[in-house]
C-alpha cells in the first residue's frame, strides 16, 4: 500500500448533502379562509428569500395525501401550477393564482372522491420545471422547503 499514506481506521464518509438551503421560506396565513365555490380553499401562502440569488418567476407544487379516498384507479397525487411571478425578496402569492390553485386541487380531490379534512403540502420550484416532472426533478428545482397544512374538502358535485 505504497503511496496512499496513513488512513488508519477511519472509513471513508461521503459529503452530506442533507444540509442543503433553500433560497425561500414559505409561509401559510394565519386568517381564516373564505370558503371558495370549488370545494376546498387553501390559506394565502406568503414567500421570503434568504438569498441575494432571487427568482423572478417560480412554480407552486401541491401534493395531497389521499389515503382515504375512494377511487379505484390510480392517480396522481400533486399538480405543478403555471410559473408567477415573485417580485423581490418577500411577498404573496396573488389571490387569482391561489384561486386557480383550489380549482385544480379540487378537482383531482374530485376524481378521488375524497371528502374532509385533506393533507396538503406545497413548495416553490423553478419556473422552468416540466408539467410533468418526476421526484428528480422537483427536487433540482426546488425553492423551498415542503411545508404541510391541512383543508377541508366539500364536494359540490358529489357523485361517490
Amino acid at each position: 500500500m505504497e503511496g496512499c499514506g496513513n488512513l488508519g481506521n477511519k472509513p471513508y464518509e461521503t459529503p452530506d448533502t442533507s444540509k442543503w438551503k433553500a433560497p425561500y421560506v414559505l409561509e401559510f396565513d394565519t386568517k381564516a379562509v373564505k370558503p371558495n365555490p370549488a370545494g376546498v380553499t387553501l390559506p394565502g401562502i406568503s414567500y421570503t428569500a434568504k438569498t441575494k440569488a432571487l427568482e423572478r418567476r417560480a412554480a407552486l407544487i401541491l401534493r395531497f395525501d389521499a389515503a382515504g379516498a375512494k377511487s379505484d384507479q390510480p392517480g396522481k397525487n400533486q399538480m405543478i401550477m403555471a410559473p408567477v411571478d415573485i417580485p423581490g425578496t418577500a411577498g404573496t402569492l396573488p389571490a387569482n393564482y391561489m384561486d386557480t390553485a383550489d380549482k385544480g386541487l379540487a378537482k383531482l380531490l374530485a376524481a378521488y372522491c375524497a371528502k374532509g379534512k385533506v393533507k396538503v403540502n406545497v413548495a416553490l420550484v423553478r419556473s422552468s420545471i416540466k408539467p410533468d416532472a418526476d421526484d428528480a426533478e422537483i427536487n433540482a428545482k426546488r425553492l423551498s422547503e415542503w411545508v404541510p397544512t391541512e383543508v377541508e374538502f366539500k364536494n359540490p358535485h358529489p357523485k361517490c
